[in-house]
């Protein structure tokens, strides 16, 4: 007989919910994730545990300094960014989201069922008050501050 496995239900559940939420990151991730549990790619899932967020931050950054990469933004622009109070308040809250999103990855490392909270808060602030589902470390990072941990 062969032996039940709840967590793909879970997974194809959350990936139906992060669906139906238009969620598309979220379900990206998790059809991701139940390919690599249906077939001999499951053999990386340590892989991924390890270097899966870092792989992820390099690919973020790399998209975020393309405008830069490409020419689009010059250093006129860069200059720029410190002669009005809004592009030096920007880069203030720049330096605390960089905080905050470091006080996260300690906190689900060290916590790590935390991670599902934060999901399920994502799925609810998409379905449910038309946000956007960004900033998974960052909510990490301020719960961090809430619950004194980090």
């Amino acid at each position: 007989m062969a032996q039940f496995d709840i967590t793909f239900f879970i997974l194809l559940g959350l990936a139906a919910l992060c669906y139906i939420t238009h969620n598309n990151t979220v379900t990206c991730a998790v059809l991701l994730l139940l390919l690599f549990k249906l077939t001999p790619l499951a053999t990386y899932f340590p892989f991924l545990n390890q270097y899966g967020l870092t792989i992820g931050i390099v690919i973020l950054t790399a998209a975020m300094m393309v405008p830069l990469a490409d020419g689009r933004l010059s250093f006129n622009d860069i200059v720029k960014s410190f002669t009005t109070w809004q592009s030096l308040l920007a880069i203030v809250v720049g330096i605390a989201v960089s905080w905050l999103g470091t006080r996260g990855v300690s906190l689900i490392g060290a916590n790590p069922t935390i991670i599902n909270g934060l999901i399920i808060g994502t799925l609810i602030g998409v379905a449910f008050f038309r946000g956007i589902p960004v900033g998974p470390l960052i909510a990490a990072g301020i719960l961090s501050l809430v619950i004194g941990k980090g």
